[in-house]
């Protein structure tokens, strides 16, 4: 299944449009205002942006037109609460919102049975996270969470855990269409840590010989976490672009490390 190309929930994705950040600047005092029709164009302009996320959730053996209406639910409330005051793009503040009520999905249909009282107080603390990132425009962290609630830090990190959906180790957390990386692949070995050293000075040796360009690239799709379509918006080029120069450079640091 390619998304972006098959039907989902009865909408062809192929078709969907884009908007531009200004068109959607233009929107938002309407959808605000209470503008149905300036409200459908929005969702129906962001629909790719949830196309995107739920691609993070493939290979669970969830129903993709599920995820898909579940992650439309979290796009309507990122719209409901953006703040058009802040010099933030709704797609940053979107996303978060989106992954957040997909998790939950999953969580409510997780076959791991958690004692309700820890339940409650995981729900409560995703519900306490939701409103200070309403409120700060960012995401806090388990001590801030923590003092929201006036709960030990030690009972909110439990209760969260408790509630996070099981991986295997030999799901795959990034493909660039030849070998797959495995969640396997990125646990930690003490017996190595002595070794590590020569890794990264390889790493940073095979950065430094990239533009500035694909540099940049790299830092906002693997150390901040962004979309390709994100980085598109913010580079002001298109997603293929950002996916073959993602693909270019990492290929072209590939050739440079040296793992001993």
């Amino acid at each position: 299944m390619a998304y972006g190309k098959v039907e989902i929930c009865g909408v062809d994705t192929s078709t969907l449009p884009v908007l531009t950040n200004e068109r959607m600047r233009a929107l938002f005092p309407l959808v605000h205002g209470g503008d149905k029709e300036a409200r459908d164009e929005f969702i129906q302009g962001n629909l790719r942006l949830v196309l995107s996320v739920i691609q993070r959730f493939s290979g669970r053996g969830e129903n993709v037109d599920d995820l898909f209406q579940v992650g439309c639910i979290g796009l309507m409330k990122a719209i409901d609460n953006f703040d058009t005051s802040q010099n933030v793009r709704f797609s940053t503040y979107a996303v978060p919102m989106i992954i957040g009520e997909i998790r939950r999905y999953l969580r409510d249909n997780n076959v791991i049975r958690v004692s309700r009282s820890m339940r409650d107080t995981a729900y409560k603390a995703l519900q306490a996270r939701d409103r200070l990132q309403a409120l700060w425009n960012r995401e806090p962290d388990v001590s801030e969470i923590a003092a929201e609630m006036q709960l030990p830090r030690q009972d909110v990190v439990f209760a969260l855990e408790a509630i996070q959906d099981p991986v295997s180790l030999f799901e795959p957390v990034y493909n660039d269409g030849g070998d797959a990386l495995y969640i396997m692949d990125q646990v930690k070995d003490e017996n190595t840590k002595d070794e590590y050293w020569l890794e990264e000075l390889s790493i940073k040796d095979a950065l430094q010989r990239l533009n500035e360009r694909e540099k940049k690239i790299l830092r906002l799709r693997f150390f901040e976490g962004r979309t390709q379509m994100e980085v598109a918006g913010e580079i002001g080029i298109s997603q293929a672009q950002v996916s073959r120069l993602e693909k270019n450079a990492l290929l072209h640091m590939r050739k440079h490390v040296q793992v001993q």
